[in-house]
This record gives C-alpha cells, sequence and structure tokens, in this order.
C-alpha cells in the first residue's frame, strides 16, 4: 500500500490532486471507501492515464494534467529495439554482465519467444449460480510500462488455462525489492515497481479470472522468509510437498521452519534430514575423492565457464550466475547447488559443458 501511495503521489503530483479534488470530487461515500478500504483492483489503476479524471481550469479552460503519464499496456511478446535496450541496461547493471553477453537473437529466445498467443471463451459462474461467458487471452505477453512515453519496464507473462505466470520483469528504475545496490536511478529508489508490478499482475489475474497468481520458483537452497517484510506472503500461500504433492499455507508457523532447517515434511512422516548427521564419506565432494576422470577444482576453474552454464527452467535458459547464493557458494560444497553442477561439469568436461544445458527442477 505504501508503494502505490509514493507511486501515485509522484505520478500524479500535487497540483493535478489538489485540482482533482476540488473540480471532480468524490462523493462523501465514495471518499470514505476509499481513505477505510483498500481495493486492490481500484488503487492499481488510479495512476494510469486513461482512468484519470480531466479537470478543467475554470480561468483558462484547459485540462490539468498530471504530473507524469503513466501507461500499462499488455502487449504481445514481440521483439523491438525499446525492450533490448531496457533489457541490457537492467542486465549490466542489476546483474553485472557484460554487453557482448546478450544479442538480438539471445533476448528473442529468452523473452520473446513464449507460448502461442490464442484468445478462447471462458464461462463463469456468479454467486447465484448463473454463468456468463468472457474471452480470454492464453499465451505469453509483455505488460509493458511506460513513463511520459517512455518504455520504463517489462514484465514477461504467461496466460496459463488457470493463472497468471510472473516469468520476469527488466525495468529502468531502481526498485529490485531484493537487492541492495549502490547507485542505480536513486531518485526512482523508494517506489519499487517490483512491488507495484506485482499488485497490477494480481489485479490483471482478478480482472481476467484466472484462479492464480504464480510468482515463481523459491530456490530450495536460499530460505530468507520474512513475513514482516516482504508483501508476498499475502498473497503467496503455499508450497508443494514433494511427497504427496499438497499445497500448504506459507504462514508464521510454516515459513520459519524452512529458515531453520533445509527440509520439512508436513506429511507426519519421520523423514530422515538429508542435510544433517551425515556420514562424512557420504557428505565429502566429489573433489576430494579424486576419482580418474574427473577434471580438478583447478582444472574445472581453468576450463569451464561455469557461471554461465546454462540452466533449463521452464522451457527458459538462465545461467548459473543468476542464481540466488551462487556467487558465494563453494564447488567443494556437494549439498548446494554450486557443487552439485559443478561435479557435474567436472564429470562431463568442458566439450560438453559447452554445447549443454542442465536440467534439474523437473515440474
Amino acid at each position: 500500500r505504501k508503494a502505490l501511495n509514493r507511486w501515485t503521489a509522484f505520478v500524479l503530483g500535487t497540483e493535478y490532486v489538489h485540482a482533482a479534488a476540488r473540480l471532480c470530487p468524490r462523493s462523501r461515500q465514495e471518499k470514505k471507501r476509499h481513505d477505510q478500504t483498500f481495493d486492490l483492483g481500484q488503487r492499481v489503476h488510479e495512476t494510469e492515464y486513461p482512468s484519470l479524471p480531466r479537470p478543467v481550469n475554470p480561468l483558462t479552460k484547459r485540462t490539468i494534467e498530471p504530473a507524469h503519464k503513466f501507461e500499462i499496456n499488455l502487449e504481445s511478446d514481440s521483439f523491438s529495439v525499446a525492450k533490448f535496450e531496457l533489457f541490457l541496461r537492467y542486465q549490466t547493471t542489476i546483474h553485472k554482465e557484460h554487453e557482448s553477453r546478450w544479442k538480438h537473437s539471445d533476448f528473442k529466445r529468452f523473452l520473446c519467444s513464449g507460448i502461442k498467443q490464442k484468445t478462447v471463451k471462458h464461462t463463469i459462474t456468479q454467486e447465484d449460480g448463473s454463468t456468463t461467458t468472457v474471452e480470454r487471452k492464453l499465451g505469453s505477453y509483455h505488460q509493458c510500462y511506460r513513463l511520459d512515453g517512455k518504455l520504463v519496464a517489462v514484465a514477461v507473462l504467461d496466460l496459463l488455462p488457470h493463472s497468471v505466470s510472473s516469468v520476469y520483469i527488466f525495468h529502468g528504475l531502481y526498485i529490485y525489492i531484493y537487492t541492495d545496490l549502490d547507485s542505480y536511478d536513486p531518485e526512482y529508489e523508494k517506489f519499487e515497481l517490483g512491488k507495484i508490478s506485482a499488485m497490477r499482475e494480481i489485479a490483471l489475474t482478478q480482472e481476467m479470472h484466472f484462479q492464480h497468481y504464480y510468482m515463481g520458483i523459491l530456490p530450495p537452497f536460499s530460505f530468507n522468509l520474512n513475513l514482516d517484510d516482504l508483501y508476498i506472503s499475502i498473497y503467496i500461500y503455499a508450497k508443494r510437498n514433494p511427497e504427496t504433492f499438497e499445497w500448504h499455507s506459507l504462514d508464521e508457523v510454516f515459513a520459519p521452519k524452512l529458515d531453520k532447517q533445509r527440509y520439512f515434511s508436513t506429511s507426519g512422516q519421520q523423514v530422515p534430514d538429508v542435510y544433517e548427521d551425515i556420514p562424512d564419506e557420504d557428505a565429502m565432494s566429489l573433489f576430494d575423492l579424486h576419482m580418474p576422470g574427473v577434471l580438478t577444482v583447478q582444472q574445472l576453474k581453468s576450463t569451464v565457464d561455469l557461471d554461465h552454464w546454462h540452466l533449463l527452467i521452464r522451457g527458459m535458459l538462465v545461467e548459473m550466475i543468476d542464481l540466488v547464493g551462487w556467487e558465494t557458494s563453494s564447488v567443494k560444497n556437494p549439498q548446494a547447488i554450486k557443487g552439485i553442477v559443478a561435479e557435474l561439469a567436472a564429470t562431463l568436461g568442458p566439450e560438453v559443458v559447452k554445447n549443454s544445458a542442465v536440467v534439474m527442477f523437473q515440474s
């Protein structure tokens, strides 16, 4: 709510807000409802230019415009130079990648060649039992955010039969809620477009009558869940149990257990903790066993670019270095993803690694 309020104040500006309140006033009932109730669907559209009232200055007869023109459009996941340049800036600034890492073809393959788009008929059952048929878009789309005509953010979305899946977002503002940077458009630091875009996507999920909003994968090696600080706890209620394939509330009871231990079962079975009390010989890294034909750590580092080996997730290729905790992990930790990948690369060799990708998380 605070993020939306800050963004609204920035986009509309004091002059417009005062003029709209005076010349296009809400009714007393509307004002009370607005002040006392947080309506997500209403709040996320408050700054969008097509939704704004147009107060007219009674003296000049001119329309009073907001401080900024903010527009959001759901568009095809097609390639454009503007999208690529924004993406390149994001990758080089946020992820510290060199510009040469990304070509037009790489960007197209990564974020512009998703699921085929189509429109289907969807039947909605109302509370009174009546039904309504609406058209629903399916496929991969780009939700584009423009400020004063300039593309400032692109959210890559997969509209699936029952859910909206948030694939990726890249932007030109400082708003990555999990990143602490020294400098990146500090003027916009406080606006947290990551939160704003997530709320906008939740509203899209509701408006298009999807059942679920899927924010992605929580890396199993980096549980840092703070339900007091992260807005996502309000909207992400479950984590799938790999034994029973049930979903459980990610609440004040469940989350702390994942903070303290890497494996937690709710099935009632006494499942051994594979991360604790492991005999030394099983906990040893493959590099400590000196197996013939397996690269040593030194050979691995000199012949294999492990950071940029690809990982295939949901049909998309991402680089290992983009995984949470990758840079601080050790190749000799057999229970960390970096250690697992390093052992695999040392066994396969540099030629195979160079022309392959890793499939690790199967759904």
